[in-house]
């Protein structure tokens, strides 16, 4: 068979099912099974730069996002979890530094593992690896484990929550506290109820914004460069739109309609995510990477799910 009909048939069924994707036939779980089964049988094309397009593609469904967010039921949110936010990112920190310790793993992974972990997966290592001068394989194997737990997360979380019989504000709480990416997040909340997306979104961003004063702590302790730390636009993006819809009400039909197309819009990020990943690469990298990436998820989970039923 021609090589470049090859490519091109491996091209097309890509674009074809990430098209499907942009319908409500398939969930965020299914359409993340799809990239990672055409991952790892090798039908995803070498031309489409992946990374590339599910940061850009992330950002904007975030943005869009914000659209159907309520500003004082965001404030409240945030507000009325501000302890757990910071709470539950300092224990996964100093757990993680800890885990790494008893692991035997490299430092830098490991606290790229653990930043992942406390804020917001893929975005707080990318935000924190220029800032302790970490090395290519060491942001691969950290995003590596994040993304493939991320995917674990989707199936789980909902489950869970189901189980419990949580309410739609506890669910939305608790994953946007122990989800790493908002891609993940907002894919798992999705798939629990609308008020359940709004409470996640709202609070994980809350989180998320500790990418920025983490990232400077960790140019501190690894020596590193603090003036490549960076606010991902994103978050000042999305803050935007909640105020323009806030101030702006006469909007409403289409801030809905920006907040379904940017729904479905997530659900071929996590396509994308998952053709991304394959079982190749995570045996690569070792077991130590992956078991720390468990043990800090496995804690935080328990015990922000704990902290959320006895308390809140």
């Amino acid at each position: 068979m021609n090589p470049s009909y090859f490519s091109n048939y491996k091209l097309w069924l890509f674009f074809i099912l990430g098209g499907f994707c942009l319908t409500p036939l398939i969930s965020s779980p299914i359409a993340l099974l799809m990239g990672f089964t055409l991952a790892s049988i090798g039908l995803v094309p070498k031309s489409v730069d992946l990374g590339k397009w599910t940061k850009k593609l992330l950002a904007y469904s975030i943005v869009g996002l914000g659209f159907g967010i309520n500003l004082p039921e965001a404030i409240a949110a945030s507000s009325h979890n501000l302890g757990l936010i910071v709470g539950s990112i300092f224990f996964t920190l100093i757990l993680g530094y800890g885990l790494t310790k008893v692991l035997g793993l490299d430092n830098k992974t490991g606290h790229l593992i653990s930043c992942g972990t406390a804020i917001c997966g893929g975005s707080a290592i990318a935000a924190v690896a220029p800032a302790i001068n970490a090395k290519n394989d060491q942001i691969a194997v950290s995003l590596a484990c994040i993304f493939l737990l991320n995917s674990v997360a989707l199936f789980v979380f909902p489950t869970i929550g189901h189980a419990l019989q949580l309410s739609q504000y506890d669910f939305g709480v608790w994953s946007a506290i122990a989800i790493h990416d908002t891609s993940s997040v907002v894919g798992a909340a999705g798939a629990y109820g609308d008020e359940a997306l709004k409470t996640a979104t709202t609070v994980k961003l809350a989180r998320a914004l500790w990418i920025i004063p983490v990232a400077l702590l960790s140019a501190v302790a690894f020596g590193g460069d603090k003036s490549k730390v960076s606010i991902p636009l994103f978050i000042v993006f999305y803050c935007v739109a909640i105020l323009v819809a806030y101030f702006i009400p006469q909007g409403q039909p289409v801030y809905e309609v920006l907040f379904e197309v940017s729904k479905q819009v997530l659900v071929l990020c996590l396509f994308l995510i998952g053709a991304a990943i394959t079982v190749k690469k995570m045996r690569a990298n070792g077991p130590k990477p992956l078991l720390l990436g468990v043990l800090l998820w496995v804690a935080i989970g328990g015990v922000s799910l704990w902290f959320i039923v006895t308390f809140q």
